[in-house]
């Protein structure tokens, strides 16, 4: 093998980075100070990747949305798009629900433990009047210093609606947004190409403050989390992916590796978005400007580990833990909790503790017990966010393929490798390809 690891393909990279940071992570939890040394040395580093990619979010997300809307007009029904893909939000989180529940009451987390001990945790309920407030801000200069990214995306559907509704005079301000898309998407690729640095040091964390011995209190609670998931995963999208798809579930989970495996590195759905995007469109083969929309619209509202398995299985688990019983009508209650309250989330720090403070709220259940799931959120959020941006790039394909927009030599040809520069429509002559004085040498598949 070519020891010059910058001459690695970009999957081995991330690979050995996630090797290297279990290592040192470990051997600084178990010889160099653990959550005080990974504080000092580790977080700073990871805390700077993921700000790179975090900054770049609601500018493109802006301008995808406000150039996506005028191009949707031409390739269907803006309105038909926009309720199948809300539509299969709906159904794809109300099968990881049930998922969630189901494993958590054959599992069982919440039996048998000890008097755990717990760390406060306020957060305030979900509410409609806040949903209301994160759809449509009163100022979107503060909705976007204040990351409201629900708020960002209403902004730019009105926004991009009205630039067609006025005609010409709007052609030359949608020329300088889809500039302004074209460069974000430039800057976005700088920053992917620094992610085995960023991966080593967030994985690094993760297992120098934690480590081994802080599973084992709620190791049946993690363990069921991560079973829900891997069924979700493997066998849920799968099934959907091969019945309303028809497209092969091995090749969309070979294709979308790259945004999968970041989001399980740097557990937010928002920062894994412009890996996402790309993945939606060069690897899955969904048409860009669908993807434009649907893959933002997905990072923004659409949360199946977050604000689906976790607060269903996590709802089991206080119950069981502190004794109440559990109705028909109460799992039902969790269920639509789940499903409808993702839009509370949008636009919300810590996405997760919002949903379960909101399911436990709708059946009662206390929110003290929420303090002692705290200790190992971020090990448990790895595994949530990785199903998130799985599920977001799910829903497109199912929609793109219902709608005529999915390129199948696309989806089904040899991955194309994401450190190369982002493509976009006017980088592409009449047949779709590049110049041929332009042309890069193709790149090996990850």
């Amino acid at each position: 093998m070519n020891p010059r690891v910058w001459k690695w393909q970009f999957w081995q990279q991330i690979v050995l980075s996630l090797v290297l940071g279990v290592a040192a992570g470990a051997l600084i939890n178990n010889f160099g100070g653990g959550e005080r040394t990974a504080a000092d040395w580790l977080d700073p580093f990871g805390d700077v990747y993921v700000s790179l990619l975090k900054v770049v979010v609601v500018p493109l997300v802006f301008a995808a949305i406000v150039v996506s809307v005028g191009r949707l007009r031409g390739v269907g029904s803006v309105a038909r798009l926009t309720a199948r893909t809300l539509g299969w939000f709906v159904v794809t989180s109300a099968i990881a629900t049930a998922i969630g529940l189901t494993v958590a009451l054959l599992v069982k987390p919440g039996r048998g433990l000890g008097k755990l001990a717990s760390e406060s945790a306020t957060t305030d309920p979900v509410t409609w009047t806040q949903v209301l407030h994160n759809l449509f801000p009163s100022n979107i200069v503060k909705a976007m210093a204040d990351g409201n990214v629900l708020g960002v995306v209403t902004f730019a559907v009105l926004f991009g609606a009205a630039l067609v509704a006025i005609g010409p005079r709007g052609e030359r301000l949608t020329s300088l947004i889809d500039d302004l898309y074209a460069v974000m998407q430039k800057v976005v690729w700088w920053v992917v190409r620094l992610t085995p640095i960023g991966s080593f040091f967030l994985i690094g964390s993760v297992v120098a403050t934690y480590g081994p011995s802080s599973l084992a209190p709620l190791a049946k609670f993690t363990g069921a989390i991560y079973l829900a998931v891997a069924i979700m995963l493997l066998v849920g999208y799968p099934v959907l992916l091969r019945a309303f798809g028809r497209v092969s579930p091995l090749k969309f989970l070979r294709n979308s590796w790259p945004a999968i495996q970041f989001g399980f590195v740097s557990s937010s759905s928002l920062a894994t978005l412009p890996i996402a995007q790309r993945v939606s469109v060069e690897r899955n083969g969904v048409q860009r400007e669908y993807a434009s929309f649907a893959q933002p619209l997905g990072a923004t509202i659409k949360f199946d580990g977050c604000g689906a398995i976790y607060p269903a299985v996590a709802a089991v688990f206080v119950a069981q833990y502190t004794g109440v019983h559990l109705g028909i009508a109460d799992y039902a209650l969790i269920a639509l909790a789940a499903v409808i309250g993702q839009l509370g989330t949008g636009g919300t720090p810590g996405p997760a503790l919002v949903a379960l403070t909101l399911t436990l709220t709708t059946v009662g259940l206390p929110l003290q017990a929420v303090g002692y799931l705290i200790a190992i959120d971020k090990v448990i959020d790895m595994a949530r966010t990785a199903l998130n941006v799985t599920g977001q790039l799910t829903v497109p394909v199912l929609v793109a393929r219902s709608e005529g927009l999915l390129d199948e030599a696309v989806f089904n040809g040899p991955p194309k490798e994401l450190t190369s520069s982002p493509s976009t429509p006017d980088d592409t002559d009449q047949a779709g390809e590049a110049p041929a004085r332009d042309r890069a040498p193709e790149p090996v598949p990850a």
